[in-house]
């Protein structure tokens, strides 16, 4: 079956580390571990290459990638409960996370 054209999944222009930047700054919620909170909006929100720059620039300022959410997990844990990201925690395997 050939795939519709109106449906082909869009990406869109590479991210600028401007861009990329702008995760490191989030507030987290009241409560929440601002290193995991920025971890995990970044992994929703990046594409994998996109997450890998993010990473070096988390550890560039000094993150901490081993932080816990609210549950003591760390967001390796949190990616291991999802499916289809093995990209994802390879890329924050290798960083040290």
């Amino acid at each position: 079956m050939a795939e519709r054209k109106d449906k082909r999944k869009v990406i869109g222009e590479p991210m600028t580390d401007e861009q990329i930047k702008l995760f490191l700054d989030l507030p987290p919620e009241e409560g929440e571990n601002a290193d995991f909170h920025v971890l995990i909006r970044a992994y929703r929100a990046l594409r994998v290459e996109d997450f890998e720059r993010f990473l070096a620039f988390f550890i560039e300022q000094d993150g901490d990638l081993r932080a816990r959410d609210d549950k003591g997990r760390t967001l390796i844990e949190v990616m291991r409960g999802h499916g289809k990201n093995d990209d994802y925690i390879a890329v924050l395997e290798q960083a040290g996370g």
